[in-house]
């Protein structure tokens, strides 16, 4: 893989991401916070201004529209009655737009023609009012037709120039442009800062990963705080736990199954090598030898066969379920084991319930009666016992498997469903067991749900209790 440019590699960091679209949004707001008020306001002021001149225009209309006619004196003496204090200047005309009143003192020139585009819709019966901010001023005008008999006999025209309502708006600007210029400086050092912060523990994590891809599971993360990072943290530091503890029984399971694979094999290749180098071996011989091989053989398809059903339990594939009568089941698993008991002068014994159904497989459900009850006579004593209980109730079936032999120590009860463990490796071996058994037993049970449990047997020998969940409950729970 080639390496990414530098401004690339910066482009696509998380940090700088967040830090970008963190940077976004506090510009979006800086922009808001300086116009949004100053259009409020401004809006205010423009609904303020036409009200008043409204007001204004309105007062010397209706005043003016009652005089016998307008002239210079009268509307001269009407204005002076009125005496209305404006910021601005009052313009009024006759019907013909000529300058009857003009509170102008740099130009008032009465006779003249007021050519305002505003008094001609005045004039035309029109109310116009116009209002704009230019940033130094607000400049607004306001022009009504003074009427008599719905003619329109003249107009009003005041103007109004206000600087100091800007002045305000500009200085109000000025302080929230230097209040977000500021704001915007702490924002950039607080969200680099915190970008860096949080970025640095999503490093960490990926530096771990990587470290822990190696090889190296026992490589922790510290964890510092109670947030969501802090939380992945600490499951990651579980998970490498559990990684190393399958990492472990990975090596340990590989390392017992060749060990267990390779006997027989060095077995069946010594015999063999016998037998191609012997220069005479008679026939007695051979046929031990032989059967030897076939013996060793078998052994080692047995075990290859139970690490086939592990993998298999491992994945939980290709397993069907359906109603099972418990006790069927029970009752033919004793038929095939009949003759293995009475060759070793064992009794059979079983109470059993009607009606304990499970939902489970028949194959899976066999193998966990044949391999217990199997084990209870291969390793019992001379006209020992081997009893079998079946009961049920609406909850639950339990099976109970117990035996007269010569029992579990103590010490080794935690340890029996491991893979390839013996309590008593020799005689173990003697009989044939690879120590899968209980494990295919142990993992079988749970794949159907239910519980396994061994304990010692007072009086000698070993008790092994399973439940399981009864079929009414898997109806229930589907």
């Amino acid at each position: 893989m080639r390496p990414r440019s530098g401004i690339k590699s910066i482009l696509s960091r998380v940090q700088f991401k967040f830090a970008l679209v963190f940077l976004i949004l506090i510009a979006g707001l800086l922009v808001m916070l300086n116009t949004y008020p100053t259009v409020v306001t401004r809006d205010l002021v423009f609904a303020s201004k036409k009200s008043s001149l409204e007001n204004q225009a309105g007062v010397i209309s209706a005043t003016l529209s009652v005089s016998e006619s307008l002239t210079t004196d009268s509307v001269g003496k009407a204005m002076d009655f009125l005496d209305l204090r404006t910021l601005g200047r009052v313009i009024i005309t006759d019907a013909q737009a000529r300058v009857l009143y003009d509170s102008s003192e740099f130009d008032y020139s009465p006779g003249r023609l007021a050519l305002f585009s505003e008094i001609s819709s005045a004039l035309a019966g029109q109310v116009v009012c116009y209002c704009v901010y230019d940033g130094e001023a607000f400049i607004s005008s306001e022009a009504m037709p003074i009427m008599r008999a719905g003619v329109a006999i003249g107009a009003v025209y005041l103007y109004e120039y206000d600087s100091s309502q800007a002045a305000l708006i500009s200085a109000t600007q000025r302080n929230l442009r230097n209040i977000s210029v500021v704001f915007g400086l702490l924002a950039v050092a607080f969200t680099m800062l915190f970008s860096r912060a949080l970025t640095t523990r999503i490093t960490d994590l990926v530096r771990a990963t990587r470290i822990v891809s190696g090889g190296d599971y026992d490589y922790k993360i510290p964890v510092r705080g109670s947030d969501e990072l802090s939380e992945l943290g600490a499951e990651f530091n579980n998970f490498t736990g559990r990684l190393k503890e399958t990492e472990e029984l990975r090596r340990r399971f590989v390392s017992d199954a060749s060990h267990e694979l390779k006997t027989p094999l060095a077995s069946i290749r010594l015999l063999s090598d016998s037998i191609v180098n012997a220069e005479y071996m008679d026939k007695e011989t051979m046929v031990e030898f032989v059967t030897d091989i076939g013996t060793e053989a078998e052994r080692l398809g047995r075990t290859a066969e139970k690490l086939l059903s592990l993998s298999k339990l491992d994945s939980a594939a290709g397993f069907d379920f359906t109603e099972l009568d418990m006790k069927t089941i029970v009752e033919k698993t004793l038929h095939i084991l009949e003759p293995l008991a009475k060759e070793r002068s064992v009794r059979l014994t079983t109470e059993a319930d009607e009606g304990c159904a499970v939902m489970g497989n028949e194959d899976l459900l066999y193998r966990i009666v044949f391999n217990l009850a199997e084990n209870s006579i291969k390793y019992n004593v001379a006209d020992g016992e081997v009893k079998i209980s079946l009961s049920c109730n609406p909850e639950a079936v339990s099976l109970i498997v117990e035996d007269t032999g010569i029992g579990i120590p103590e010490a080794d009860l935690p340890h029996i469903f491991d893979r390839f463990y013996r309590v008593d490796k020799a005689r173990a071996r003697d009989a044939g067991g690879s120590g899968l058994g209980l494990s295919i037993v142990h993992d079988a049970v749970l794949l159907h749900g239910g519980q396994i449990s061994v304990e010692r047997r007072e009086g000698g020998g070993t008790r092994v209790t399973i439940t399981f969940p009864s079929y009414s409950q898997w109806e229930v729970q589907s």
